[in-house]
């Protein structure tokens, strides 16, 4: 990187998502295209060695390289060199948190698996090797076996092989390795039978089987021992290696001792050896099922093939991001996404450190010392929480942003019909509330029983340091704690192995977790809550700093358990159960918030201006669990409430024949049914299908469905799955969609979808609109430039037609020449051919070139509200940025459904839809036009009561939208 560089901040990104199918390759041959279409940075998934096969990345199992099934390195310095030609930076999507184990691939946890806590990378996984099963001292569980384990031995499913010189251990597709010195069972078994006991090849086996005796031990954590046990076992291995290659007969030996230790199906007795080997191993094979009570290594959630990595330490920091830190000094990379910070020991030492690495490292300029490289953290913020403001960094990934903008399409005057109307279809009447507490409480119980319980008997011992707690029982403190991690208002708290308190904002937070857990549990004493209390605020006395550290220790674990419960008991749970109006089900949302307000939204934007200017904003990420243009249809039935009753009443009464009735319950139930109903509007394509397209249609609403139900875990789930339920709810969906069968219902529901589909359009255009720009960096999900109405991964990480994309951006850059500085006519085809989706890229387009154009404005201005005023001012929502001598407003209609409904208009334009609304602006300076960046139209302000106004049905005179840049009178254009 040369001396003297900038801070790089991004002014619109976009999302790829990288894997064997998009390569760097791929990326390189887009790159003009994102360029010309005003994308200042691409935004990478991640890119390093994955599993085999992976389609996210996510699931790393070598940082140190790069994922050779995306391309080489050579291939992906071409896509650099690409980019920086295009003056575009690459932001990368680094994974700090875990690391993929599956196959026991990870070189890493291989290591781990054959040395124990004496391996060299004991200490990089978050492994408790003295866990509460004593069985399990100095050992890993690896729950990996699709049963118990006896049956699974005994079905001769677990097997030796000797390969290369080397004893390892296979279970269908994985391949462990056995710990050097369990190796002796099978080198000393029967050694008498080498009747040749002078002969050289013996002498050697007997001098391997001497040194492997004498090899220091799997436990051991002496440094010099360790570095002694790491030489001598590959000595070791490479003498044996060449033993059996040189001596038949000893190859013969091994080979049978082998056989017999891998025992003989029908005879259980058979296995007794090779379950002494396996008594002997640094780990523990086990059924998948146990997992959740017995597993002694921290996870992502609570995926067994992701093993949490302790960032703390330093040299896993180093190792961790090597490679990055490279291709960061290279300027190959030129940003980092943070995914999960959550999940981390101390988040904010760990971005602390990456920015001290740039600072000392990139040579750059800093008009910001704290934060010299572009940084933006996964976040899954509150209702109002805040980002940490001591976080060196420049923002979140904007889930906080995409429920905001969200919201603002959502009709607040009908939220209790609408919940009336769920109640009545469902049957269901459980708060939000009691299910967030209910849904987090069964995460705990069946998915994280042996996190609460570490944490529990941790908390215990603590208890009986103090002669005041000692008498709390061991129950009494797990419940306790498992109640208030149920209570918890927000994902964590962050306090730090420091002797200072907790902040105020922390505070407040156990201090609510605590109380809510109180109210809930009167028949708990709650001296229990208060000794809880103490310590997570650092308040319970310490007698020695060991005490001190040990509370410490237990407040970060707590911490590092709170956010996977949320995210497990709320994303993957409640999201799924409560389907009042699925639109709201998403990532940072909080599902008793029915919408927000103009007046609301300003605010909040007011506040991102002035706090994280350059925080991301996103509308549909790899993470939602519905697409932006999916969630803007489903928000329309917020404004029909009657109708949306009337129509899924009719259609539930039609396709009762297609549910069935299991131990006294229909399958599919209500709830199921009615978020059936939501999804097949949301994402119903917008032109008709034939045969082939309608299955594929039918294929993937099948796949989200199962998904949907196994995540809402109340009649199945991946842990425990009901297939006659499955069967059932799958049935339903087939023949509820069967176009021969069900003709009258599908007549009916497209009736009403093409209706909703038909306004959703609109909303989709306002949404995006308001995220390119109110204050943040617009994010671009790869392929949402034109409509898109995917659901939930993986039907969201389908394969982009970017050859389409490329086609309409080369016609619409030679439509827009011919257009010159008028391009109604040009909108007005756009619209007229709305169902191919080039208003929508249209739209994009002209909003990201004008982001380029005043970078400043965007993301340096200020963000004024507008105000509206007359008859249909409360379907307008409308903002200023400011910066210096430039404004540029932006207007976007509401609730347009009702809007365009009750004018009958197909599109919210012109002035029998507007009428006497207006837009007060933000000064009264005379003489100053306003250029409509969409039509090239020129609109002069009225003044109205002594104030400054346009008129609505000038502003949205042929665009939906609209985008104004203020310019003295005079300008050249039209009128």
């Amino acid at each position: 990187m040369p001396a003297n560089s900038t801070i790089r901040i991004p002014t619109a990104t976009y999302r790829l998502q990288f894997n064997r199918s998009f390569t760097f390759n791929r990326a390189r041959a887009l790159v003009p295209y994102f360029h010309a279409l005003g994308i200042s940075d691409c935004y990478a998934s991640p890119f390093l060695r994955a599993m085999p096969g992976s389609m996210h990345g996510y699931d790393v199992i070598d940082p140190t390289t790069l994922n050779g099934e995306i391309g080489s390195e050579q291939e992906f310095a071409e896509m650099a060199e690409t980019m920086r030609s295009h003056s575009m930076g690459l932001i990368l999507d680094l994974v700090p948190n875990h690391m993929g184990i599956g196959k026991v691939l990870n070189a890493w946890w291989r290591d781990v698996l054959e040395n124990g806590p004496s391996s060299r990378y004991a200490d990089a996984f978050d492994i408790d090797w003295h866990p509460i099963k004593r069985e399990l001292e100095n050992k890993v569980l690896l729950p990996i076996l699709g049963d118990q384990y006896g049956t699974v031995l005994e079905n001769q499913e677990i097997q030796i092989r000797f390969i290369d010189g080397v004893f390892l251990l296979e279970y269908g597709d994985q391949i462990l390795p056995l710990a050097p010195k369990s190796w002796l069972h099978l080198l000393s078994h029967e050694l008498d039978r080498l009747t040749n006991t002078d002969a050289p090849e013996v002498i050697e086996l007997h001098s391997i089987i001497t040194a492997l005796r004498h090899l220091p031990s799997q436990h051991e954590r002496n440094p010099d021992k360790v570095t002694e046990r790491y030489r001598e076992k590959e000595v070791i291995k490479r003498r044996l290696a060449t033993l059996v290659e040189q001596a038949p007969e000893i190859h013969r030996f091994i080979i049978d001792n082998v056989r017999y230790f891998n025992g003989i199906k029908g005879k259980p007795e058979s296995f007794d050896l090779l379950d002494t080997v396996l008594n002997g191993q640094p780990y523990r094979l086990a059924s998948w099922k146990v997992a959740s009570e017995e597993i002694n290594y921290r996870r992502f959630f609570d995926i067994n093939e992701l093993a949490a990595i302790r960032m703390e330490e330093p040299r896993v920091f180093q190792e961790v991001h090597e490679l990055v830190f490279s291709l960061l000094k290279q300027r190959a990379v030129t940003g980092l996404r943070i995914d999960h910070v959550d999940g981390l020991y101390d988040p904010g030492l760990y971005l602390k450190e990456l920015q001290s690495w740039a600072r000392s490292e990139l040579k750059l300029v800093l008009s910001d010392p704290q934060r010299p490289l572009f940084i933006v953290v996964e976040k899954i913020l509150g209702d109002k929480e805040p980002l940490p403001h001591d976080w060196p960094v420049y923002g979140a990934t904007g889930y906080e942003f995409l429920i905001l903008a969200n919201g603002l399409f959502v009709d607040q005057r009908h939220e209790r019909l609408f919940t009336d109307i769920y109640q009545r279809f469902t049957g269901r009447r459980d708060s939000y509330e009691d299910l967030v507490y209910e849904s987090k409480n069964l995460i705990m119980r069946m998915s994280m029983a042996s996190e609460v319980n570490v944490l529990g008997h941790s908390l215990n011992l603590l208890s009986e340091r103090d002669r005041r707690s000692r008498d709390f029982t061991l129950n009494n403190l797990t419940d306790a704690l498992r109640e208030i991690i149920a209570c918890f208002p927000v994902y964590r708290t962050y306090l730090t192995d420091g002797t200072e308190p907790a902040e105020e904002r922390d505070r407040a937070y156990i201090h609510a977790a605590v109380a809510h857990a109180k109210r809930r549990n009167p028949e708990l004493s709650g001296q229990v809550f208060d000794f809880v209390r103490s310590i997570l605020l650092k308040r319970a006395d310490a007698r020695t700093e060991q005490d001190r550290m040990d509370q410490m220790r237990f407040v970060m674990k707590f911490q590092q358990t709170t956010g996977p419960v949320m995210a497990k008991g709320i994303e993957d749970t409640v999201f799924y159960v409560y389907n009042r109006l699925t639109s709201l089900n998403e990532v940072g949302g909080s599902l008793d918030r029915f919408g927000f307000s103009p007046a609301e939204f300003h605010g909040r934007m007011r506040e991102r201006q002035e706090q994280w200017p350059s925080s991301l904003s996103a509308s549909s990420t790899h993470d939602t669990k519905r697409s932006e243009d999916v969630r803007a249809r489903i928000n329309l039935l917020s404004e029909f409430p009657n109708r949306w009753r009337e129509s899924v009443g009719r259609w539930s009464k039609w396709n009762k024949k297609y549910r069935i009735e299991i131990e006294g319950q229909p399958a599919p139930d209500r709830n199921d049914e009615y978020l059936l109903y939501q999804t097949l509007v949301g994402a119903w394509p917008l032109v008709d299908l034939d045969d082939d397209e309608h299955r594929t249609f039918c294929e993937r609403i099948l796949v989200y469905m199962k998904k949907a139900i196994y995540e809402a875990k109340v009649h199945t789930s991946w842990i425990n799955p009901h297939q006659d339920y499955d069967e059932a709810v799958r049935r339903f969906v087939y023949q509820v969609l069967d176009r021969k069968e069900n003709r009258a219902f599908l007549d009916d529901f497209l009736r009403f979808q093409r209706e909703i589909a038909h306004y959703g359009l609109f909303n989709s255009l306002s949404q995006l609109l308001v995220k390119i720009a109110a204050p943040g960096i617009p994010d671009i999900y790869q392929g949402m430039e034109l409509w898109d109405f995917s659901l939930v991964d993986p039907d969201n990480r389908r394969p982009v037609d970017y050859e389409l994309r490329m086609s309409i951006l080369d016609d619409m850059k030679r439509e827009i020449e011919t257009a010159g500085t008028d391009r109604r006519k040009l909108v007005g085809h756009l619209l007229d051919q709305q169902i191919d989706g080039r208003i929508k890229f249209y739209v994009t387009l002209v909003g990201l070139q004008a982001r380029r154009t005043n970078p400043q404005v965007f993301l340096e201005g200020r963000y004024v509200a507008l105000e509206g005023q007359g008859s249909r001012s409360q379907h307008v929502c409308a903002f200023a940025r400011v910066h210096e001598a430039k404004t540029i407003l932006a207007v976007v209609p509401r609730l347009l459904g009702g809007l365009m409904s009750e004018t009958k208009s197909a599109a919210p334009v012109g002035a029998d839809v507007w009428q006497d609304t207006c837009l007060l602006l933000p000064d009264d300076e005379p003489g100053v036009e306003y250029l409509n960046l969409f039509t090239g139209h020129i609109i002069r302000p009225d003044m109205r009561d002594g104030r400054s106004t346009l008129r609505l049905q000038h502003i949205l005179q042929d665009c939906p939208v609209a985008l104004l840049e203020r310019f003295p009178q005079g300008v050249e254009g039209y009128t």
